[in-house]
């Protein structure tokens, strides 16, 4: 169903982003709506601007369309899109495709494998180099003989281990068995820097029997990043950030803050930011003079549930989630967005490659509370507009009684891993895309008897199929043509398919996706002598469109006497078949009467039409008289794919209709997928 955007739908009148449009003595009519005129015409204006509300229509194909509204939501058979374009655009294509079930292009993620090998996960990272995935971990009591704490590292695809670092080096230098808290960053070509409780600073990686490291005086670790040189490593130990050497453990620079626990750094802009959740407050520090040149108050005040500090490495825009909602900061410290979520806000990554935002939401666990469910969730925004770049994904069980769930974003997004401590596993995820349309078939004119084709092609995950549909009066109904799986369709044109139409549509595991539907002219065949030493055509037994095909003479050349049958039905109604005759030696004539259309309903009009004498009539004239059609394929303007529509739109039967911009999806693959 198409719905409103740019502005919305007008509810008081005053906006004019839509209108509404009822029966004459409608008792809404009024103010807000305007009543049909002769025939179901309407006059309207609406307003409207090229962007907004996230959508560009520089960007995307936007249309005016009209709908059934609140009295008959589920009839679409009114649906009609009128493509627009702005100054300096070319009228927008129907790029992406009609989404049936989903919009065209529609992301979502599912859950492809489940991780049990590494523990209670309690953070992650995905080599960049190696493609290894590294996950530190704590021991998950009563699940397993053995202690599982330490550095796992796992093949991402099926989750078995490579290897398991657990000794490191402790506080006398002695090695002992030890949870790895955070991970830091990764080493070149293959390994991590992490942070060992309490104040361990180590490296390990996929082979190593114990990992190297260093003990720090002072108090306990509670945050860690890579330093501004290969060989240093930003700590956090409660309110002091220090810049240490990892080979010695000592400290080249040392900041106190009034407050805080918590950064991330920002190597790009040279900046650290810190979060103190006690106090509300966000804090700049310059990397460069190692002094603070920010302070910023978090929404909310003080006392916020502490949940994570990231930068998005391409923005440089700091996210901070706090309790149930993620705060966005710009570079500059401005508070940009807000987003809100059912659940606490526990760890964001970025994936640069397609400006995307990842964000767990954990849930709290306590199911006395209302607010718990026992379920959490993962949520997908584009880091420039904040809006939903895929469709919420729900994780049963994962709650935060037993620590803060994690992520590690593959580049591109195609899988994303997301950690459970409550349940010790990590769950794999896997983007899945609903079919977007690349190539759409076109409208073609073709003579009798020339071999034409049609293709269409769309993407998606998984890879979507095609079958190939044709309408055979004016679109008002579709039936899938025998056998056509292919992205071409190629068959003979035939003079009883004039007007026919023709859609592919693909489908796969998230949705299903129809192109606009492409119009077939087919013209008689010219050449040829009007004598009558020719014999007449042997006429077509079939073609793809399940159309009737002729047998014997077409007679447009003359011929011995044979004679082409073509299907004169119209909708709701019955006409008498059309025959076309050649007498040996003379011109062919055409014969047959014209099918009356019954009492269907005009397309557009409202009123009843005629048809021709072959074909199929799809109703009359668009401002609502009788409509008629004289040539072979019948039916009014409207079933030969000819959209009319001036300033003034028509529409028949319309109960509660809105005129509304309609976004269409037109989204390139590496945006969409």
């Amino acid at each position: 169903m198409p719905s409103p955007c740019l502005g919305g739908a007008d509810m008081s009148g005053g906006s004019k982003t839509s209108q509404w449009i009822v029966p004459p003595g409608d008792p809404y009519e009024g103010d807000l709506t305007s009543a049909f005129g002769p025939g179901g015409t309407f006059d309207v204006e609406i307003e409207i601007t090229e962007k907004g509300d996230g959508l560009d229509c520089a960007e995307v194909a936007c249309s005016v369309v009209t709908r059934a509204d609140h009295r008959a939501a589920g009839n679409r058979t009114q649906d009609v899109r009128i493509p627009v374009a702005f100054a300096g655009q070319e009228p927008g294509e129907p790029g992406g495709g009609e989404g049936v079930d989903v919009p065209a292009g529609t992301a979502s993620y599912r859950s492809a494998a489940e991780f049990t090998t590494a523990g209670k996960p309690l953070d992650l990272l995905l080599h960049p180099d190696s493609k290894k995935l590294y996950a530190g971990a704590d021991n998950l009591p009563d699940t397993a003989d053995v202690d599982e704490r330490g550095l796992h590292v796992l093949n991402p695809e099926d989750g078995t281990s490579e290897s398991w670092i657990s000794p490191a080096p402790g506080s006398t230098g002695a090695l002992r068995a030890s949870a790895a808290a955070r991970i830091a960053g990764p080493l070149p070509g293959d390994g991590v820097v992490y942070n060992y409780p309490l104040r361990g600073v180590g490296s390990a990686k996929s082979g190593d029997e114990a990992a190297s490291g260093v003990w720090l005086t002072g108090s306990t670790i509670t945050d860690i990043a890579p330093g501004t040189t290969p060989d240093t490593v930003l700590v956090a130990q409660g309110a002091t950030l220090s810049e240490i050497e990892r080979a010695t453990g000592t400290a080249t620079r040392t900041l106190t803050l009034p407050g805080g626990t918590q950064f991330a750094a920002d190597a790009e802009r040279g900046a650290v930011w810190y979060t103190d959740f006690t106090a509300g407050k966000l804090y700049r520090v310059d990397l460069a003079s190692f002094t603070v040149t920010g302070s910023f108050d978090l929404p909310g005040g003080p006392g916020g549930m502490a949940g994570f500090t990231e930068t998005d490495p391409a923005t440089g825009a700091v996210w901070v989630g706090v309790d149930r909602s993620v705060l966005v900061f710009d570079a500059a410290g401005t508070l940009v967005k807000t987003l809100v979520g059912k659940d606490l806000a526990r760890d964001a990554a970025f994936d640069t490659a397609t400006g995307r935002a990842y964000v767990v939401w954990q849930d709290g666990g306590d199911l006395s509370d209302p607010a718990n469910d026992n379920n959490g969730t993962l949520t997908v925004y584009g880091t420039e507009d904040f809006a939903p770049s895929a469709k919420d994904l729900s994780l049963p069980g994962n709650h935060s009684q037993a620590g803060a769930a994690s992520l590690a974003v593959a580049p591109g997004g195609a899988t994303v891993f997301v950690t459970s401590p409550a349940e010790g596993k990590i769950t794999r995820l896997v983007r899945q895309v609903s079919p977007l349309v690349t190539h759409a078939p076109e409208d073609l004119t073709a003579e009798e008897g020339e071999e034409v084709a049609l293709t269409a092609e769309a993407e998606g995950a998984p890879e979507p199929t095609v079958r190939w549909q044709v309408s055979t009066d004016g679109a008002q109904t579709w039936q899938d043509v025998e056998g056509a799986t292919e992205p071409a369709l190629t068959f003979t044109a035939r003079t009883a398919q004039d007007g026919y139409r023709y859609r592919a549509e693909f489908r796969n595991d998230v949705g299903t996706t129809r192109t606009a539907a492409a119009t077939l002219t087919v013209t008689p065949a010219t050449g040829g002598d009007s004598g009558g030493d020719t014999p007449g055509d042997t006429g077509g037994t079939g073609d793809a469109s399940n159309g009737a095909g002729g047998t014997g003479g077409d007679g447009s050349t003359g011929g011995d006497g044979g004679t082409q049958s073509s299907g004169g039905s119209t909708t709701d109604g019955s006409g008498s078949t059309g025959t076309t005759t050649g007498d040996p030696g003379s011109t062919g004539t055409t014969g047959g009467s014209t099918g009356a259309g019954g009492d269907s309903t005009a397309a557009a009009g409202g009123s009843t039409g005629t048809a021709g004498s072959s074909g199929s009539a799809v109703g009359g004239g668009v401002a609502g008289g009788t409509g008629t059609a004289a040539m072979s394929g019948g039916g009014s303007l409207a079933a030969t794919g000819t959209t009319v529509m001036s300033v003034t739109l028509a529409a028949a039967a319309l109960v509660g209709t809105g005129v509304l911009v309609h976004r269409r999806a037109r989204r390139r693959t590496e945006d969409a997928l």
